[in-house]
């Protein structure tokens, strides 16, 4: 039997059902020449969804989504429903129920991409961050006790287990081991000379794990110093490990110095169960409709789901088709100044994978 894979496609909200849909233009173009199968399910989860009917995530479609290959989600996000219902009922409920504990975040530069750093080189800004998706603040333990007073008093609870930090750590290691460079390092970012409890508990685990992965080099960072580090000299990383909240804010910084939101993709990932993956843009209800958003990072995302199923040839095709547009094509990586439209610009990626030798496995 051939290799075969059952997706489920969340276009959700916004522009992503228009970048999701080249998603899959790209997918049926790279299945076909690299021999797997797809079927691919939909699921209206999203804003519209939430407004006729009050659901956000129903159970029965929890359980439908853990029997699946993968997750190929477009956006959450709708200008018509209150901030948090959204995030907390979908995407959060997604990633603690099918307990997706690392997101990945590349932040790779593409040739003929700028970037805001004067100089830099494709060579130069291409790391990977390995963030810590299911505890820390997002956990949501906390309240408020006065709330609506003067004396109101708030307070949110860092939660970091030394489970949920070792298996997180432990990624990193084998991630950074198994890099095609000559580098093998591992930076830890952290807050250790003030969040001394939690990131106590990050670093011990960080060196204790380390003594298994010699060949890694291990380099810590305070979080402060690293954002620093990441735009006067990014070319210093090659895997960064951190906490859910300094993961959250330094791939921003990541995104916008690999040429911003329109290029970059992340997943969500279980290795022993069901990823999930998406472009870190949002919903960006302006452009919806118009035809003139960037797909790419949404192809990206299919890449990063391909390598996940390790179909790594149809992975590397899918990326070198990007270097290809981006290179070649593209004036802008912006919406509406791509010189192409979104559709264009899947139909470019689709040609470029013609002209490449076909790879299979």
């Amino acid at each position: 039997m051939g290799r075969s894979y059952r997706i489920a496609v969340v276009p959700g909200d916004g522009t992503g059902p228009e970048v999701i849909r080249e998603g899959l233009k790209v997918l049926a173009a790279v299945s076909q020449r690299a021999g797997f199968e797809v079927e691919t399910i939909p699921y209206d989860l999203g804003g519209d969804r939430y407004l006729k009917t009050g659901e956000t995530l129903p159970d029965r479609v929890l359980e439908e989504l853990k029997t699946v290959s993968a997750i190929y989600l477009g956006a959450i996000g709708h200008p018509e429903v209150k901030p948090g219902i959204l995030e907390r009922g979908i995407l959060l409920r997604l990633r603690f129920e099918l307990d997706q504990y690392i997101n990945l975040r590349p932040v790779k530069l593409y040739p003929g991409v700028w970037t805001p750093l004067k100089d830099k080189t494709p060579e130069q800004i291409d790391f990977v961050v390995v963030r810590e998706n299911t505890e820390g603040l997002y956990v949501g333990i906390g309240g408020n006790f006065k709330k609506g007073t003067p004396e109101e008093i708030a307070f949110q609870v860092d939660v970091n287990s030394r489970k949920g930090v070792e298996r997180c750590v432990r990624y990193a290691y084998e991630l950074t081991k198994d890099r095609d460079s000559g580098k093998k390092k591992l930076t830890l970012c952290a807050k250790t000379n003030v969040l001394t409890h939690a990131h106590d508990l990050w670093m011990r685990v960080f060196e204790e794990v380390g003594k298994g992965y010699p060949d890694v080099s291990q380099d810590y960072s305070h979080v402060d110093a690293l954002v620093m580090w990441m735009v006067k000299s990014p070319e210093v990383f090659e895997v960064i490990v951190t906490n859910n909240m300094f993961g959250d804010i330094i791939t921003d910084l990541g995104a916008m110095i690999q040429g911003g939101l329109g290029i970059a993709a992340g997943g969500n990932i279980n290795p022993a169960g069901v990823s999930m993956f998406e472009p870190i843009g949002g919903s960006s209800p302006k452009y919806a409709g118009k035809n003139v958003i960037n797909p790419l990072a949404a192809i990206g995302a299919l890449g990063m789901m391909l390598d996940h199923l390790r179909e790594r040839g149809a992975a590397g095709m899918i990326e070198e088709a990007v270097k290809q547009v981006t290179s070649t094509k593209l004036k802008s990586l912006a919406a509406g100044k791509m010189g192409y439209s979104t559709s264009e610009v899947g139909d470019l990626v689709v040609e470029a994978l013609g002209a490449l030798s076909p790879v299979a496995g």
